[in-house]
């Protein structure tokens, strides 16, 4: 069964492959796609990248994100594809973002940040943006997680290996490898277990 729906997968996919393959991301994209399949335990990677375009919409968002910072031919194409091939509704990614995105049900997300570092794990109904008080964007480091519902929100910095909890409000920053919970966020790290 899974091998009728490899023809099908690359037909459904195929037009979006002739787009990576036009791309200067095709590294950043490829990153994307070794943690998807790492997160979602897929140890046969063989194609992964058409049945990520094909089966995940969050992925068709992440890939058209990273073809729209490439070369104009891609970005344009990603544009036109985006209106056919539709990613999710209410996800919203922008700005510098290092490999390794990972979103799970992306629903009602913004990433708009200064700068989001490698290997990011987002759940749905996350906020990281502007406060409209602060003079830039939140920072978020490398191989952060944030929980669902969670709001990064200001000119806040939150360090590498940082875990900000579902519906955290964070309007402070969270030092390397901390923990972020509450309402407003209050920071654990792993010496204090209060």
């Amino acid at each position: 069964m899974l091998r009728g729906l490899e023809p099908m997968r690359l037909l459904a996919a195929g037009p979006l492959l002739w787009i990576y393959a036009a791309s200067d991301q095709q590294k950043v994209i490829d990153a994307d796609v070794e943690r998807w399949a790492d997160l979602l335990w897929v140890s046969d990677r063989s194609s992964m990248l058409c049945r990520l375009l094909y089966a995940y919409p969050e992925f068709r968002t992440v890939f058209y994100h990273r073809l729209r910072q490439g070369n104009p031919t891609a970005a344009l194409l990603a544009r036109l594809a985006a209106h056919i091939w539709k990613g999710v509704p209410g996800l919203d990614v922008r700005g510098d973002i290092g490999p390794g995105l990972f979103i799970s049900h992306g629903q009602g997300t913004v990433l708009l940040a200064e700068r989001i570092g490698t290997n990011l794990w987002v759940h749905q109904g996350v906020t990281v943006g502007w406060d409209y008080r602060s003079v830039r964007a939140p920072v978020i480091g490398d191989d952060v997680f944030i929980g669902a519902g969670a709001k990064i929100l200001g000119a806040v910095t939150v360090g590498d290996g940082a875990r900000i909890g579902a519906n955290a409000v964070v309007v402070c920053d969270v030092p390397a490898g901390a923990t972020a919970v509450g309402v407003p966020a209050r920071i654990i790290d792993a010496a204090d277990p209060d």
